[in-house]
Order: C-alpha cells, then structure tokens, then sequence
C-alpha cells in the first residue's frame, strides 16, 4: 500500500480541520493505520491509530477529546478531523501502514505517506 497524506493549512487557535490519508493499493481495506506527527526539533509523536475494520481506535492524551480518526474503506482513505487547534499542534502530519510492534511507536509503521504541513497561529 502506498500512502499520501493531504488537508493541512494554516489555522487559527480553536479552528477545525481534517486530514485525509489516501491509499493505493489492494491492501488498504486490511492494513491498521496511523496519525502521528513531527514539530521541528522533536520526534515523530504518535497521535491516532484505527484498525483496518475501525474496531478498535485509540488518541494520545494531546490530542483525545479534539481529534477523531477514521476510515472509508470504499474510499480507500482514513482520515483525522481536528478540532479545538492549539498551537501546539503545529507540525508536520503523517499517515503510516502499522506493521508489528508497540502500536504508538513509529517504528512500528512502514511505509509513510508524505507528510502534510499543520500550522497554528493567530
């Protein structure tokens, strides 16, 4: 499966927006997924997870009761509606196809889709 994430912006603090993560391949319909995100200077930081029939789902505490992961598989895409933008949320959001392993660790995932570029300011 190959993974493209779009939808980022600049947004105000308490703005809204929402990522999509677009698939290709035959494989998205079966394969868990991930958010996770990267300000400059810090770690890859994982942010949501959904399993490939949306069964189970789990946020980070940063983000749990503001952002919402989900998925169309007809669609082939996942997404993650952001609500509530802090500032500290700015940084670069990626989508990745979970492998094995501890389920909020990026090195649990491959491949990425390109990231995409979440600023908030006012």
């Amino acid at each position: 499966v190959q993974l493209q994430a779009s939808g980022g912006g600049l947004v105000q603090p308490g703005d809204s927006l929402r990522l999509s993560c677009a698939a290709s391949g035959h494989t998205f319909s079966t394969t868990d997924l991930g958010w996770f995100r990267q300000a400059p200077g810090k770690e890859r930081e994982f942010v949501a997870f959904i399993s490939w029939s949306g069964g189970r789902i789990y946020h980070s505490d940063s983000v749990k009761g503001r952002f919402t992961i989900g998925r169309d598989n007809t669609k082939s895409t996942a997404y993650l509606q952001m609500n509530g933008h802090k500032p500290e949320d700015t940084a670069v959001y990626y989508c990745g196809a979970y492998l094995r392993g501890v389920l909020y660790e990026s090195s649990s995932y491959s491949p990425w889709g390109q990231g995409t570029q979440v600023t908030v300011s006012s």
